[in-house]
């Protein structure tokens, strides 16, 4: 498994684990059937592992020189730095099966008539929660584009083929929740010019308007 990190026991916590991290490590808890465990891990060797795998592809632990799987629970990040503060991991079993966050991906839109008239994809639901052993979660979740052509069309969560062995976990989701929407950004564009001349045209106005009655003001003064 390519997937794999060495952890190392800690008992450091609170104030002092700043003093680890200086050092370029990075605290974390592994999760499990017993008591939660306080562990460390190099942060450039962690950082790697975990863009790699994200919160769905399971990664194999060595801790005390045994092997224990596991999938990313959640993972703090400091808002200014962006640097990951703490990790916390989940163990299981590979005969278990296990929730999993997974993003998905659009393929092959470049075929669409869509893509041929210009319009442009837009994602508005990134990932989804499945269910799965750890060997049949998939890295991520494809639904085609290539039938997509007018700007009414859509792709939805039922789209999405899911791979055997693989379930849909939120089950608040409806089949028919949109995954893609198609706009045309030329029009879009053209849409706003016009609200802008519109709401230029109407200061204009406005602006005329007072203008003539601040004169006639003035003349009735005189």
């Amino acid at each position: 498994m390519s997937n794999q990190l060495t952890l190392e026991k800690r008992t450091a916590k609170g104030k002092k684990l700043k003093a680890l991290r200086s050092a370029g490590q990075i605290p974390s808890v592994v999760y499990g059937e017993t008591e939660p465990m306080m562990t460390i891990s190099p942060y450039n060797e962690t950082e790697k592992v975990l863009l790699e795998v994200g919160y769905h592809s399971p990664i194999e632990l060595t801790l005390d020189g045994k092997k224990q799987l596991a999938i990313v629970k959640d993972v703090a990040i400091d808002p200014v730095s962006r640097r990951i503060m703490n990790v916390e991991f989940q163990a299981i079993n590979a005969d278990e099966v296990v929730e999993a966050t997974t993003p998905i991906r659009l393929v092959d839109f470049e075929k669409s008539e869509a893509a041929k008239l210009h319009f442009v994809p837009m994602q508005v639901l990134e990932e989804v929660d499945i269910k799965a052993k750890p060997s049949d979660l998939p890295e991520e979740l494809i639904v085609d584009g290539s039938k997509l052509a007018t700007t009414e069309d859509k792709l939805i969560l039922s789209d999405i083929v899911l791979p055997s062995g693989v379930e849909l976990a939120d089950k608040e989701l409806k089949p028919t929740t949109a995954i893609f929407n198609v706009y045309d950004p030329a029009a879009e564009a053209a849409a706003r010019e016009a609200e802008d001349a519109k709401e230029s045209g109407s200061a204009e106005a406005t602006e005329s308007s007072e203008t003539e009655n601040a004169d006639d003001k003035v003349e009735k003064s005189e």
